[in-house]
């Protein structure tokens, strides 16, 4: 049986640079800077993608997100985790990924640093159970209005403000 706190995740220091592979839990209960990817999944009427993380998340459990995307794989590249997570969480696969930028986060209990990706794609998705309960297309002003009333992923909202704002 898969068990997420196994996967073994690529650690890093506070200038990206690789430090050691480590499971997942150990990353967590230490607090260890590790990799993400971030994808921003758009439709044709630039509407984003907002998903609902399960109440089973080991982090910002049953918040919204506004990205696809997780935790690099020790040995993986961030293009080729955003390849194998966008599959995984929504069933998308072949898409034309837009690299945008690197973005440092740091809060209590994580501390990453992402890529961010954006791409286009209109559905139908396959939501993956044990991580999106459900999700939807909304205008990014109407997800920023709802981030007022609504738990949302702070590392996701503080990247599309950087989005909105470039």
């Amino acid at each position: 049986m898969y068990n997420p706190g196994e996967e073994i995740i690529q650690i890093v220091d506070r200038e990206n640079q690789e430090i050691e592979a480590l499971p997942r839990r150990i990353m967590r209960a230490e607090g260890l800077i590790h990799r993400a990817c971030y994808i921003l999944v758009f439709n044709d009427m630039d509407e984003l993608y907002l998903q609902k993380r399960t109440d089973t998340k080991d982090l910002y459990p049953s918040c919204w997100d506004v990205a696809a995307g997780g935790v690099v794989l020790a040995g993986e590249s961030y293009e080729d985790s955003a390849v194998r997570e966008l599959a995984e969480e929504l069933g998308v696969n072949g898409v034309v990924f837009r690299p945008l930028f690197d973005h440092y986060f740091e809060e209590d209990d994580n501390r990453v640093w992402g890529r961010i990706f954006s791409c286009i794609h209109n559905g139908p998705f396959q939501l993956q159970k044990e991580e999106v309960a459900h999700g939807c297309f909304m205008a990014v002003a109407d997800i920023f209005e709802l981030s007022s009333r609504e738990d949302f992923t702070p590392d996701g909202i503080e990247i599309l403000r950087k989005v909105v704002n470039t």
